[in-house]
């Protein structure tokens, strides 16, 4: 009968040989997972500068409707406005034109606006276009709103010259003249004037020839 040997128990404290500690190495880097990593498009500079402009789209946007809140606007107006804010050109050009195509941009609304307010503020059809041409307004919009206009402007007329002169009719020739350019200068034309102010021999041409301001 033979003695069994008794192989002596590893002492823990002891370093595993270099074969084993390469194995257990090996056998653990092929259970794990990679840890993820960001992608390009979030880590890089490209998804930086596209929330840059996300983030300046929704400001042009925000303003425009900020302005629009307060009153209409013919487009070369709000997009010089938008533009004094310090937005680029580009994406204001962008936003202005998705106004339009939403239908809460329409310079014809405006231009019919702009001529019932002008007309009650004393100044006349051939003034006023001046001031929708200044406006960036097109042509034919301009038209198209005095067309429409509900306006009679000799009564329009008559109405500037009483809140100037009073309700007196002009007393001679030199106050009749001073009258008449007063109102050639509020946008009125000579037949309209002549209406507003009453019978008379001098017409305001004849007058402006005549009489000197």
């Amino acid at each position: 009968m033979q003695a069994r040997v008794k192989r002596p128990k590893p002492d823990p404290t002891s370093p595993a040989p270099a074969g084993e500690v390469a194995r257990s190495a090996g056998e653990g880097s092929e259970n794990r997972r990679p840890s993820p990593q960001p992608s390009p498009a979030v880590a890089g500079e490209g998804a930086g500068t596209t929330d840059a402009g996300e983030v300046e789209i929704r400001a042009v946007r925000k303003a425009a409707y900020a302005l629009l809140a307060g009153r209409d606007f013919s487009r070369h107006e709000l997009v010089t406005r938008l533009l004094r804010k310090g937005h680029r050109r580009e994406l204001v050009e962008a936003a202005v034109e998705a106004l339009v195509q939403q239908g809460l941009l329409r310079e014809a609304r405006y231009a019919g606006q702009f001529v019932t307010q002008n007309a009650g503020r004393g100044r006349g059809p051939v003034r006023i276009p001046m001031g929708l041409r200044e406006k960036g307004v097109a042509a034919e919009a301009i038209d198209q709103a005095l067309d429409e206009a509900e306006t009679d402007w000799v009564a329009a007329a008559r109405e500037a010259r009483r809140r100037k002169f009073g309700l007196s009719p002009p007393a001679d020739h030199r106050e009749r003249a001073k009258q008449a350019r007063f109102l050639q200068y509020r946008g009125f034309s000579s037949e309209q004037i002549r209406a507003a102010l009453g019978p008379g021999e001098d017409g305001p041409d004849h007058d402006d020839h005549h009489d000197q301001p």
